[in-house]
């Protein structure tokens, strides 16, 4: 396993994978820790939560320029990642026991209630796109519930892998409660199969979703699969066109343009298409492409060569199938794995960018003539994790928000994951939801209990039917 910095493509540490012998010593102390740590209070487990909060905020730049030289976002981005990070640690900490709170149900019962418990031992197999932002918004509601995590991360990244362990260990958390587990691919299903593991939860592509959902449902394992997107971004006439142009490249080339949430499909009205189109294409054209740890740098590399020569091949094979380059269209020259902010317009339903998700910097423009067709089309795919509506109709936003099949709909606004939301998708875009109070209620046994207090006089209460 290695890190290898995508924009020079120089190989920057090596790391020795975990062995059968290793993986089965952090399984075990995940079991045995378990018992334990689910006694922890809520006030515990907050302190650490919140001190884990603390060094992701003092460290933010060391943590940034980490991600940035596995990955290769910008240094910028990276950074405000590590602090979002600190934010949803700072959030579970806080709200962590209401959202958990015993919940209390009238019943023929003396007392009723519904109690949310700790299932054990989660395995997380998270991506390499947002290193940090993935992990923590799992492991913070996971840990805050009483679970202990267990990390399988992207190959690609094991400097952030190992040192995500370390800030759980350094803000107090027990030894067994959060682990990294340095394994390839091979192994998660393994690993979903030992009776110590009792759920997974999986951020990655739709193949990768089938394959762990196919691994769960064997074991019969709680699953929460959050995959791939091909969100669309709607703009109708009574836009503000100049704030969603401007909206639209940032929501594009966000991480580089590979973000599951970012904007991939722009469906316009005919009636201010040309213009968007000439607005989109400028502001792709102003980027600035390079070296993701200098100031200025608008757009880094892809963080794979395999990433690189899958969009070169999507849009090659697409213009070929008939769709119009509007701008980009290539690599751009020299060490790394860069590709040039792009646009394709008159897509025809046969091309590669028609169906799949692109993931890097390629904006697919459509042009339609209503809203009924606009939400056709966004709805034309297996996809629906985000969507993005821009209008000022008031009719037309109720529309968009109830018609919309996807998880989110942002109006007037690029799609992004908040703490205090639900983020999830329908479709291919996988199932259950993170963040919010539905985010931490993923993995927990929700537990009914009745009880029922003797009667005065009565030596021994009645009992019921079975069911």
């Amino acid at each position: 396993m290695q890190s290898v910095n995508p924009a020079t493509g120089e190989v920057l540490q090596r790391y020795q994978d975990h062995g059968p012998a290793e993986v089965e010593a952090r399984l075990a102390r995940a079991a045995a820790t378990f018992p334990n740590y689910r006694r922890t209070s809520f006030a515990e487990r907050s302190r650490w939560m919140a001190r884990a909060g603390e060094l992701l905020d003092a460290e933010k730049d060391r943590i940034g320029r980490l991600m940035t030289s596995e990955m290769g976002k910008t240094l910028k981005s990276a950074i405000a990642e590590a602090e979002k990070c600190a934010w949803v640690c700072r959030y579970y900490a806080e709200h962590a026991e209401r959202f958990l709170a015993d919940e209390p149900v009238e019943t023929s019962a003396s007392r009723s209630f519904v109690r949310h418990l700790p299932l054990g031992p989660v395995l997380a197999v998270m991506p390499w796109n947002f290193p940090f932002w993935q992990v923590f918004r799992f492991a913070a509601p996971a840990l805050m519930a009483g679970n202990v995590g267990l990390l399988k991360h992207a190959s690609n990244v094991p400097g952030c892998a190992l040192e995500i362990e370390a800030i759980f260990r350094r803000a107090g958390f027990p030894e067994g409660a959060f682990q990294t587990l340095l394994v390839g691919s091979a192994a998660v299903a393994g690993v979903i199969a030992d009776p110590r593991v009792r759920a997974v939860t999986l951020t990655g592509s739709e193949g990768a979703g089938v394959k762990v959902g196919e691994a769960a449902g064997r074991a019969i394992k709680k699953v929460v699969l959050e995959l791939g997107g091909s969100d669309p971004f709607i703009v109708m006439p009574s836009a503000d066109l100049d704030a969603a142009a401007k909206t639209a490249v940032t929501a594009r080339v966000i991480n580089n343009g590979q973000s599951c949430i970012a904007a991939k499909r722009f469906i316009v009205h005919e009636r201010v298409y040309a213009e968007f189109e000439r607005r989109l294409k400028a502001g792709l054209e102003a980027l600035r492409v390079g070296d993701p740890a200098q100031d200025g740098v608008d757009v880094g590399p892809l963080a794979t060569a395999q990433g690189v020569e899958d969009v070169e091949r999507q849009v090659t094979e697409s213009v070929r199938a008939g769709a119009r380059l509007v701008t980009g269209g290539r690599r751009v020259p020299g060490r790394g794995w860069f590709y040039a902010p792009s646009a394709l317009a008159d897509i025809p339903p046969a091309a590669p960018a028609y169906r799949e998700e692109v993931f890097g910097p390629v904006a697919l423009l459509f042009k339609v003539r209503s809203a009924d067709e606009a939400i056709a089309l966004a709805n034309d795919s297996v996809y629906g994790l985000g969507s993005s509506a821009w209008t000022n109709d008031p009719a037309e936003r109720e529309r968009f928000a109830n018609e919309l099949e996807a998880g989110a709909t942002f109006v007037n606004a690029m799609v992004a994951s908040d703490p205090r939301l639900p983020f999830g998708g329908v479709k291919h875009s996988g199932h259950g939801r993170e963040l919010g109070p539905w985010g931490i209620r993923e993995f927990v046994n929700v537990k009914a209990v009745s009880i029922q207090e003797p009667k005065a006089g009565a030596a021994h209460p009645g009992t019921h039917a079975a069911e």
